[in-house]
């Protein structure tokens, strides 16, 4: 029986850096006008805005993409959307493979993708970095992929189970 497990958050230094200069404005105004009239809010109502600031900026870190691969099925969970893991028996599964894929353009982007808002044909897709996936072609028409950092360890596991699928 093999296993996979991963685990993947939004750490990319681009994403830090926006997040960093997008607290600035919000952070600049309050201080700006605190220091120019220091009546407008008393310290304490200054501390809870800059707090407010900072955890509304930092709550996507908070977001994580567990996923795992054993005997049973595909296991996702995107917390903190799904407290519990999401599973895809392999009874469930027509065809699972590893692909690199375009996010912005296939999905619009990282996070919880596609379906209604963007382009169907092209099914969900869950990711927080990168451009490669487990790529889930299930047998009710519904297409699932799963963002990966693992290419090599998945296509290993996902070749261990084949024949699971194609029963």
């Amino acid at each position: 029986m093999r296993i996979f497990k991963e685990e993947q958050r939004f750490t990319q230094l681009w994403l830090i850096m926006l997040i960093l200069i997008s607290m600035l404005v919000p952070v600049g105004i309050v201080l700006g006008t605190y220091f120019k009239n220091p009546n407008s809010f008393s310290v304490l109502e200054l501390t809870i805005i800059l707090l407010v600031v900072l955890l509304a900026s930092s709550i996507i870190f908070l977001f994580k993409l567990n996923t795992r691969i054993d005997e049973k099925g595909v296991h996702y969970q995107f917390f903190p959307f799904h407290l519990k893991y999401k599973v895809i028996s392999w009874a469930d599964i027509k065809e699972a493979h590893v692909r690199n894929y375009d996010p912005i353009g296939e999905y619009g982007g990282w996070g919880i993708r596609g379906g209604i808002l963007w382009n169907k044909s092209k099914g969900k897709a869950i990711n927080v970095s990168g451009d490669i996936g487990i790529q889930l072609k299930l047998k009710n028409g519904k297409k699932l992929l799963i963002g990966t950092q693992q290419k090599a360890e998945a296509e290993s596991v996902l070749n261990t189970y084949q024949a699971k699928i194609n029963n």
